[in-house]
């Protein structure tokens, strides 16, 4: 019955889409991106301020320079995602009431990919460093491959499947 419902209400939502000028396309995508980009922020925000906070306990001090190096290239990660995120709004404040919407609904769209890419190596180098620190076991590897395997297929390869599969040409 949801699946029913969900596919009402999305004919319903392209039917609408079909009738709408180029601005009021831009402006229904950039609330879209805006709404999407929500998500993301508050993730990445809090994974990177959880990440800012290793530093300074009495533990980091103790790892050994590999562990190091991969805390730095994570801080470093996910200060490059929080950017690529929150660039979007940054974007559309210098731009706005210039009448380029259009323009910066792709531009905002690029760097919340590109800000998507960077929290996956994000979340994969911390992943990395929290299970070598916490087991020190040679199938760490193997979790943080397996679990990057189930973020590209969740982030990526399903979406990309769904809109091959489901795309209309008009």
């Amino acid at each position: 019955m949801p699946d029913a419902i969900a596919e009402r209400d999305e004919n319903q939502n392209e039917d609408e889409n079909q009738n709408e000028n180029e601005k009021e396309r831009a402006d229904r995508q950039w609330q879209e991106l805006i709404q999407e980009i929500r998500v993301a922020q508050t993730g990445v925000q809090i994974l990177f301020g959880f990440l800012l906070t290793v530093v300074f306990t009495p533990l980091f001090h103790d790892l050994p320079q590999t562990d190091r190096t991969i805390y730095i290239v994570t801080v470093v990660l996910g200060s490059l995602a929080t950017g690529a995120l929150i660039g979007p709004v940054a974007f559309h404040r210098v731009v706005s009431g210039r009448q380029i919407k259009r323009e910066a609904v792709a531009w905002a769209s690029r760097l919340t990919f590109v800000g998507l890419v960077l929290l996956l190596a994000t979340c994969t180098a911390a992943l990395l460093l929290v299970l070598r620190v916490a087991t020190h076991d040679a199938l760490v590897p193997w979790l943080v491959a397996g679990v990057v395997a189930w973020y590209l297929l969740c982030w990526f390869a399903l979406p990309l499947w769904a809109r091959v599969r489901y795309t209309v040409e008009k």
